[in-house]
């Protein structure tokens, strides 16, 4: 269910920074989510070949001294809850403090692999210091510099052997389809109006995660897998900040899912953390449906809806070629439609071009607008083919791939776009030579 990875620990022993050194290790892939809080707590990293996650539950606690450790307690859960493997992040220079301690004893509770890495062993001076760490008795020790990137090949190198190589698709070719959003936006209201009433057509698939609830719906010439969200797991122990947590829900949702079906509240227009998550949608390539919920309570005349779209639109760019639906999950208005429109997103997210075809249109493009010269040097391209990814992504061979500007990539997406109906996915465009 995705490769996830979450760095938990006590404030300023150094996560943030180890953070930044694996969502940019050697290809810096990440541009991170800001402005979700004041930390960029969620990232995407590569390491030999596999892709993954990382969250970053650190940085973040507010308050006095007495306050951390009830903070702490609710990130390590949400981690533990959330990620595949945890790192445990402490200071040479300090040794092990009494928070240390408390964040040991929640990872005790936890079957899934953990490594500690010792940071700030950032000369040889302070190499072995961190085997008073290995009392913990939780996992192997990393000795490791944050700073200077040191001992992070190694940590890695352990931490994706529990990876699987690419994300996995779900085992009965089935569309997965998720609804997302942040609480209280409608999102049980949703599944409820979906399943409720047909509770027969119902049929849980096992195996999934222990809280996750993934459901086969199979009505009304729908067949598809329903995944894991709607606030089902509300935990009574996390009395969240729903800012921050709501976000990293969202993560492990939103990398086993084909498409996303996103909900926001049409009282309140869409705001920062909505974008969060939608970012996230969109950085792992997945589908996304915009569902704009209880339109019943908004006064309406004859512009509300267009005014509403072409503002949510504008807010979404650029990539903003998605379905947007106004909907009443009280009223069931539009519920259907939402499902219509998901698997007709989840169709252009597995569409194959043929390659003739894609040269014939594309050709013809950039014969009437060529990319422009630059340095007095000419773009030639010579030739695109469709790469074989899981969501739509195309190379572009050309002589210069390293002149081409991001507006003339903008432009051929778009062009894409027009001729091919992506609606609904994120389209990459790589220029490689010839």
């Amino acid at each position: 269910m995705g490769n996830i990875i979450a760095i938990v620990g006590r404030p300023n022993v150094g996560k943030s920074t180890l953070f930044n050194r694996l969502t940019e290790s050697r290809q810096a892939i990440v541009k991170e989510v800001s402005g979700v809080t004041r930390d960029r707590i969620y990232g995407r990293g590569e390491w030999i070949g596999k892709e993954f996650s990382v969250i970053d539950t650190g940085g973040y606690v507010k308050g006095s001294e007495d306050i951390f450790e009830d903070e702490i307690r609710k990130q390590v859960e949400i981690a533990i809850d959330e990620a595949n493997v945890i790192l445990f992040v402490v200071d040479v220079t300090a040794g092990i403090t009494d928070l240390d301690e408390t964040v040991a004893n929640m990872l005790r509770q936890t079957k899934k692999p953990i490594y500690i890495v010792a940071n700030k062993v950032d000369n040889t001076q302070r190499v072995g210091l961190s085997s008073e760490f290995w009392s913990f008795g939780i996992g192997d020790v990393f000795d490791v510099s944050a700073t200077n990137g040191s001992g992070t090949g190694e940590v890695l190198d352990a931490v994706v052997k529990h990876f699987e190589n690419a994300t996995i698709e779900s085992d009965d070719d089935l569309p997965r389809i998720a609804i997302i959003g942040k609480p209280n936006v409608g999102k049980s209201s949703l599944v409820n109006a979906l399943i409720g009433e047909e509770r027969n057509i119902v049929t849980p698939i096992s195996g999934t995660t222990r809280d996750s609830v993934n459901t086969r719906y199979n009505a009304f010439g729908f067949d598809f897998v329903l995944i894991d969200t709607a606030g089902i797991r509300k935990k009574a122990k996390v009395h969240e900040d729903i800012e921050y947590y709501s976000v990293l829900r969202s993560v492990r949702t939103i990398e086993s899912a084909d498409v996303c079906i996103m909900m926001i509240d049409a009282t309140e227009g869409i705001q920062k953390q909505d974008l969060a998550i939608y970012y996230i949608c969109e950085k792992n390539h997945k589908g996304v449906v915009f569902l704009v919920n209880k339109w019943d309570l908004i006064e309406k005349d004859h512009k509300t809806t267009k005014e509403f779209e072409e503002r949510l639109r504008s807010q979404l760019a650029p990539f903003n070629d998605v379905p947007i639906l106004f909907t009443s999950t009280v009223t069931k208005q539009r519920i259907h439609k939402a499902l219509e429109e998901a698997m007709r997103v989840y169709e252009n997210r597995i569409k194959k071009i043929p390659t003739s075809r894609l040269n014939e249109v594309m050709q013809a493009v950039m014969e009437i607008n060529p990319p422009p010269s630059v340095k007095g040097k000419y773009i030639r391209i010579k030739y695109v083919s469709q790469l074989p990814t899981h969501a739509p992504a195309f190379a572009f061979f050309c002589n210069l791939p390293q002149y081409v500007r991001d507006d003339y990539k903008r432009f051929l997406e778009n062009k894409l776009r027009e001729n091919f109906d992506f609606e609904g996915v994120p389209v990459r465009i790589f220029f490689r030579k010839k």
